[in-house]
């Protein structure tokens, strides 16, 4: 059976070394790890793709090729078509909770995973009710608005706050977010992201919480000294791991590799060598 996801990739280092699969947040694509795989390729076969709405990868299929376990599926069986039977995560936010997902329900495809500002999903069933309403709205939002005015708006939450401090570096961010709109347009709606936002959001994928002790995989939490929220959540998350450790970034918030990437990738390559 033919898959319905082509997906674009970056690749760095040699085949022959072990294999660090990489995913990238909302709105984001395969570019956004080329700050930290410099440092990690010379003895780690680096791959970086772009997630569905996003950057180049192509979607055949319907909404519901979208979600999280059918996006699960595809990228296993990209693993195949690369000859990786097994390998090593690392992923940052949306990246991060399909990572979680791959690692509970693919326990033999995968060694250790590193998650970057990442949460297992929300816990109860009206949480999830209310969170997918808002990113309908959202949706909404990037299918018929611009996406100029959509990453205005979005990283204007406070969430993000630390990244305007470099801002030639933040500007140079915002042009490679633009490149995500499928429109072709620079102003006009952006459907891929809006679909991914409405299939795989937070709203709409399975809470993990509950299957957390289930991982076999060793487990690496990083997190920001400034993003108070996602501390939080790894100091809960990790009790509930059979092999799980934290890593507090000083000085940085969500977006570590971002801010700090050699700080970033010198955790990633002493975690993976561990």
């Amino acid at each position: 059976m033919n898959s319905p996801y082509t997906f674009h990739f970056i690749q760095a280092g040699d085949k022959s070394n072990p294999p660090v699969l990489f995913l990238h947040g909302f709105l984001g694509s395969a570019q956004d790890w080329c700050g930290v795989t410099p440092f990690i390729s010379k003895d780690y076969w680096c791959i970086s793709v772009d997630l569905l709405g996003h950057g180049k990868t192509v979607v055949n299929g319907s909404e519901e090729t979208y979600r999280m376990e059918n996006c699960a599926n595809g990228l296993v069986h990209f693993l195949d078509s690369l000859g990786i039977g097994k390998c090593n995560i690392v992923a940052y936010s949306m990246g991060g909770r399909l990572a979680l997902y791959m690692a509970i329900n693919f326990p033999d495809r995968f060694d250790r995973v590193i998650l970057e500002s990442t949460s297992p999903g929300l816990k109860t069933k009206q949480e999830r009710q209310d969170r997918r309403a808002h990113d309908n709205i959202l949706a909404e939002r990037l299918e018929t608005g611009s996406l100029k005015q959509f990453l205005k708006e979005w990283y204007d939450q406070p969430l993000f706050a630390m990244l305007k401090q470099e801002q030639r570096r933040f500007v140079q961010l915002l042009a490679n977010r633009m490149n995500n709109n499928k429109s072709g347009s620079a102003t006009g709606p952006a459907t891929g992201l809006a679909t991914s936002l409405r299939m795989m959001g937070a709203g709409a994928q399975p809470s993990l919480w509950r299957q957390l002790h289930e991982i076999q995989a060793c487990l690496l939490l990083i997190v920001g000294e400034k993003d108070d929220k996602f501390k939080r959540i790894a100091a809960e998350m990790a009790p509930k791991c059979p092999r799980a450790s934290i890593c507090i970034v000083q000085g940085a918030g969500h977006n570590v590799h971002w801010q700090k990437p050699e700080e970033y990738a010198r955790t990633v390559k002493g975690f993976l060598s561990s």
